[in-house]
């Protein structure tokens, strides 16, 4: 049996609006996003089984009988996505609770990180700046003369609530 292309269409537009909204950074998207793959998925499992007779030996021919294995991928993809909507849910409640919105900030390490990362990768480094691997210096000494990093700046949080 090959599948509706309507069916095909409908599954690629629940993925693609999912994952669009799986990428922003407002938790009521990203749950929005959640549950239409979750649909999106259910759909592409329903569209891959094969309709028929219902599968008891004996009732009808083992040709014509429906596969009962896509009836129940889709019963655990549903409840999967119940238990990804209930904490994404929490999540949002929690954070509108705390900071007046549901929007992902950014992680302040993340940010730390990536700065001095940048800084490492400036425009004047290449292969010729760093230390050849026959050098025999000491692997307990700490101090790095080239190392004058300044420390960044790390943004105050928000109130929390209580």
């Amino acid at each position: 049996m090959t599948p509706n292309l309507t069916y095909i269409v409908v599954v690629g537009v629940l993925f693609a609006a999912g994952v669009t909204l799986l990428l922003e950074r407002s938790l009521t998207r990203v749950l929005m996003g959640v549950i239409l793959l979750g649909n999106g998925a259910n759909l592409l499992l329903l569209t891959g089984g094969r309709a028929g007779g219902p599968p008891i030996v004996g009732t009808t021919d083992a040709a014509e009988m429906s596969d009962p294995l896509p009836q129940a991928m889709v019963l655990t993809a549903i409840v999967i996505t119940l238990g990804m909507t209930a904490f994404l849910l929490a999540l949002s409640y929690r954070s509108w609770h705390l900071n007046g919105h549901d929007e992902v900030q950014d992680d302040v390490e993340d940010r730390r990180i990536m700065d001095l990362a940048d800084r490492d990768e400036g425009p004047g480094t290449d292969d010729a700046d760093q230390p050849d691997s026959d050098d025999q210096s000491d692997p307990d000494d700490q101090s790095d003369p080239d190392d004058r990093r300044e420390p960044v700046a790390v943004p105050a949080e928000r109130g929390r609530g209580a």
